[in-house]
């Protein structure tokens, strides 16, 4: 893929590996935005996701293959024929592609996750990457639970897979046990210990478990690694993977110390964790490296004298290079026309198409007539509430509540459009929260489903400030979170809720075969 001895790789999973966070559900519409929004970034590989796992799965890798010009469209496979077979005829459109196929290497997983022996897993190994070879050219094959691998066996499965065919080897520290100087030694002797080793890459693939995802990631490229598998937001398993942000801009701000260069257009980080935040709902933390909201703030007067006097002295990178552009931060209003919010939405990152701009106006307008001054965090929040909504089977058409101290009931009105056909209802509760909440399971049944999570935040300051509200259902298993935006913080939690019920009526859907695995 590159001949460059210093160019690393850039592998995202966040539509396969990230959305296997808990909640984290996607529908086929928002894998492809995501998936765009990675190509224009100059992401090398995008691991789409899991054909085998369901039919859904297959059908968004399949269009994600279909619609890619410039990155490498990767689908996961476990170590068997169908499961390839299966990958192969998901990504065998994009004009570029891969498998990606694993198993387990670790003594704890072959014995009690495998059954298996280590002959027959190395044997396995050479089977499936045979095969997945036969069917392309790019093969990367993967060693579940690599980091807790014995080296002697490890080494002798990375050579089979590269014999067999395996052009990209992935060494996955799947549980987040590692640590940098332990990872650093593993992949250096896998460098200097397999024969065959040049004739492949050597990927990471870290989970945050301690914490230490990016700095494993940055010290394997160190040790010799090419690729780095990583996620927007580092989305992902428990908790989490390698964020790509900061995996890039570590790469790009210590230049100096690791001269490694990826193919990253960084002024498009921003957009894309806000992008992802927004689809899967998960709320990126206010002192988040790179992309949280406090990341370029300085509040202490030491810092901001310092920042006057030159932004070196508290900035190791500039806002402009990640796309966040502090001095546009202020303000439109109710006089503000459509051109001057359109460039606003440029300068944020949406491109609308015109009925997608259009309604974007509108909404805009309408909050424009309750705040005096719409921030950046406001359009962004109104934008992707809209974004959200956007072929939802069950809408939100009429809301009322009664709430109050002097009032024997908290009583919630409620109107909802169900697959086209309107449907009402008036129910009681404990709080105006707890009606809403009852009158959307009323006219939705979801006698599995529970609440687990109901979060209020306000999206910027004021009394007049949209809330954000995120709720969390769960339901036999699957987990989704919902997220609505709206000046009534009730408004906004019905929407919350009703965002939610769409994507577990998306997430009943799939499934995944049984013990499908992960790495």
């Amino acid at each position: 893929m590159t001949t460059d001895s210093n160019r690393v790789i850039i592998f995202d999973t966040t539509l396969r590996d990230g959305e296997q966070s808990p909640g984290a559900s996607m529908n086929l519409e928002e894998k492809l935005r995501i998936a765009e929004t990675l190509e224009e970034m100059g992401v090398d590989v995008i691991e789409a996701g899991f054909p085998i796992a369901s039919e859904g799965d297959f059908e968004s890798v399949s269009e994600i293959a279909k619609r890619a010009e410039s990155s490498s469209i990767c689908g996961l496979s476990r170590a068997s024929e169908g499961d390839i077979q299966r990958c192969f005829d998901a990504i065998k459109h994009a004009p570029k592609h891969r498998i990606h196929t694993f198993i387990s290497t670790s003594p704890l997983h072959m014995k009690y996750k495998l059954q298996m022996e280590p002959d027959a897993v190395v044997e396995k190994i050479k089977k499936s990457v045979t095969f997945a070879r036969s069917l392309v050219e790019d093969v990367e094959w993967s060693a579940e639970d690599g980091t807790r691998t014995e080296a002697d066996f490890l080494c002798r499965c990375v050579e089979t897979a590269i014999a067999a065919g395996a052009r990209t080897i992935n060494i996955p520290d799947t549980v987040g046990y590692t640590v940098p100087e332990e990872y650093y030694k593993m992949i250096d002797m896998l460098m200097n210990r397999v024969p065959n080793i040049d004739q492949a890459i050597i990927s990471t693939h870290c989970h945050n478990d301690l914490g230490l995802a990016v700095a494993n990631s940055l010290s394997a490229v160190q040790a010799g690694a090419r690729q780095v598998e990583c996620t927007i937001n580092g989305l992902g398993e428990r908790a989490g993977n390698a964020a790509l942000e900061e995996v890039v801009m570590g790469l790009r701000t210590r230049n100096d110390y690791m001269p490694y260069t990826t193919g990253i257009k960084t002024e498009l980080i921003t957009r894309a964790s806000r992008m992802v935040s927004g689809i899967t709902g998960f709320s990126v933390q206010p002192n988040k490296a790179i992309v949280g909201k406090n990341a370029f703030a300085h509040e202490s007067g030491i810092h901001q004298d310092g920042m006057l006097k030159h932004a070196g002295t508290y900035e190791i990178m500039t806002p402009e290079s990640v796309g966040l552009d502090n001095a546009n931060k202020i303000v439109l209003g109710k006089h503000s026309g459509r051109h001057a919010f359109k460039d606003k939405l440029s300068a944020l990152g949406y491109e609308l198409g015109d009925n997608a701009l259009n309604d974007a106006f509108k909404r805009f307008k309408d909050l424009a007539d309750q705040k005096k001054d719409v921030f950046d965090d406001d359009i962004i929040a109104l934008v992707d509430d809209e974004v959200m909504r956007v072929n939802e089977r069950v809408k939100l058409t009429h809301f009322q509540v009664t709430c109050g101290t002097h009032v024997k009931s908290q009583i919630a009105a409620l109107s909802i459009e169900i697959d086209g056909e309107e449907r009402k209802t008036i129910s009681e509760g404990d709080g105006p929260v707890d009606a809403a909440f009852k009158a959307i399971k009323e006219i939705v049944p979801l006698p599995d489903a529970h609440l687990e999570l109901y979060q209020v935040h306000a999206v910027t300051q004021g009394t007049d400030a949209q809330a954000e509200v995120t709720v969390r259902l769960e339901e036999k298993g699957k987990t989704v979170n919902g997220r609505g935006a709206h000046t009534d913080t009730m408004v906004a939690s019905v929407n919350a809720y009703l965002n939610a019920v769409n994507k577990l009526l998306v997430k009943r859907e799939k499934g995944k075969p049984e013990d499908v695995g992960s790495i």
